[in-house]
């Protein structure tokens, strides 16, 4: 999984698992998973 600092949008890497991690260049502790950029269509029933 790949995360990055809501902050400062650098890439987390460690373990985000770890109870009391944060962000090694600015110290936030709020992150958000990065998402491919690939559009996905449902279809409905």
């Amino acid at each position: 999984m790949d995360y990055k600092c809501a902050k400062c949008k650098e890439p987390i890497r460690t373990d985000i698992s770890i109870v009391g991690i944060q962000c090694e260049k600015c110290g936030c502790r709020v992150f958000f998973k990065t998402r491919p950029s690939v559009k996905k269509t449902v279809k409905s029933r």
